[in-house]
């Protein structure tokens, strides 16, 4: 049975209006326009009227290792864009990504958190429009600027994407992975080059003085 799915025009965040609703159950919502859209460690995502898809579901627990768990979500979210005909990938350990002009660009992002035996997943994909934020190494991008195919209706999009989400279990493989091995990468706590995606979600990093380590997501932060 698909997932109930509720519209709301405005609403602080998708996330949180699931968290204050659990009586909702299962269930997703699909906003117009977030004016307080969450990000990754408390940082606020930009959620302007109609620029966007900004979703969260409430689903089953799915059996996956929970570092494993964003990183297959936004996998199936690349499978359902994949008429679009842009070249999308992932970036460790849960972001959409795209090339232009040979440059890495972030197009979505993604957060959840467990309740109990449920998950809330929430989804933000910048489709018509992207913020302008400088300062980022790797900056935002929107689907419209790489797209062949043209840019799917937000509902529509929300539909497909809560149908590959029924089953979490499934392995997907990304079109292409960022950091891929042998790649150099900083962040804000160190630097290395990339050895591998682990299959519970880390990443191997190579030390520059030799050695490895394996990487959580909340090891890192400002990977470039």
């Amino acid at each position: 049975m698909p997932l109930p799915l509720i519209r709301l025009g405005v609403v602080d965040s998708t996330q949180a209006f699931l968290e204050r609703h659990p009586e909702l159950g299962c269930c997703a919502v699909l906003a117009g326009e977030q004016l307080k859209g969450q990000g990754q460690a408390g940082n606020a995502w930009v959620s302007r009227p109609g620029a966007g898809l900004w979703l969260s579901a409430c689903l089953p627990a799915p059996r996956v290792p929970p570092g494993l768990l964003l990183q297959r979500a936004m996998a199936a979210v690349l499978e359902v864009l994949e008429p679009a005909g842009a070249p999308l990938g992932l970036k460790w350990p849960n972001d959409l990504v795209g090339r232009r002009e040979g440059r890495l660009v972030k197009l979505g992002g993604i957060i959840g958190q467990a309740k109990g035996d449920r998950v809330l997943l929430g989804l933000g994909l910048n489709l018509t429009e992207a913020p302008a934020i400088p300062e980022r190494a790797i900056p935002p991008a929107c689907l419209r600027d790489l797209a062949k195919g043209g840019v799917p209706e937000a509902g529509a999009l929300a539909r497909d994407i809560l149908e590959a989400w029924e089953d979490l279990e499934i392995p997907r493989e990304a079109p292409f992975l960022w950091p891929a091995p042998g790649d150099p990468i900083r962040w804000e706590q160190g630097e290395g080059v990339c050895v591998g995606w682990l299959g519970d979600g880390r990443l191997r990093v190579e030390r520059p003085g030799g050695g490895h380590v394996d990487l959580t997501a909340g090891d890192v932060s400002g990977l470039a």
